[in-house]
């Protein structure tokens, strides 16, 4: 197998913005034969969307500020240099936490959602979210919307 890249330099990376966090390519699934893929997460302050994977499990680093983060029944805070796990299966959501800037990057395992936010940057009808989450097997909730917007003084992703 011949390597496509040994180094990912700052600032490499096609980028898009969802309204209220950015994805920042940095190792496709393609290039881990599918094992994970690696993006990072820029994200303003007070957004959040909980939902829960099917088929992923992710672990966010943060890179930069504070992140909260909700996962199950239990609730965290993350600063510089804490990783969150969000496995599959259970609902989750993180949100920048501070008032200033805040990045994550966020391992995906195994790799292929690092698609679904392709699709979703693509112009075209912007309310197909739901026709990617059905395809991408991610279920967004708002069960949790109520308590967390009116707690931390979150918007939803996307508003």
């Amino acid at each position: 197998m011949e390597v496509q890249k040994l180094v990912v330099k700052p600032g490499e990376g096609r980028s898009v913005w969802l309204g209220g966090m950015g994805v920042v390519f940095k190792i496709s699934g393609a290039e881990t034969r599918g094992a994970f893929a690696v993006v990072e997460h820029p994200i303003d302050p007070g957004r959040v969307l909980p939902h829960v994977h099917v088929h992923e499990d992710e672990y966010s680093y943060v890179l930069e500020g504070t992140i909260g983060a909700r996962v199950g029944d239990h609730e965290v805070v993350a600063g510089q240099g804490s990783y969150a796990i969000k496995p599959r299966g259970l609902m989750h959501s993180f949100w920048n936490a501070g008032p200033g800037p805040a990045r994550l990057l966020e391992v995906i395992a195994p790799a292929g959602f690092e698609k679904y936010f392709v699709e979703l940057a693509e112009p075209g009808d912007p309310n197909r979210r739901q026709e990617l989450a059905a395809k991408y097997e991610v279920t967004y909730s708002d069960e949790w919307v109520p308590e967390l917007t009116t707690k931390y003084n979150l918007k939803l992703l996307g508003q």
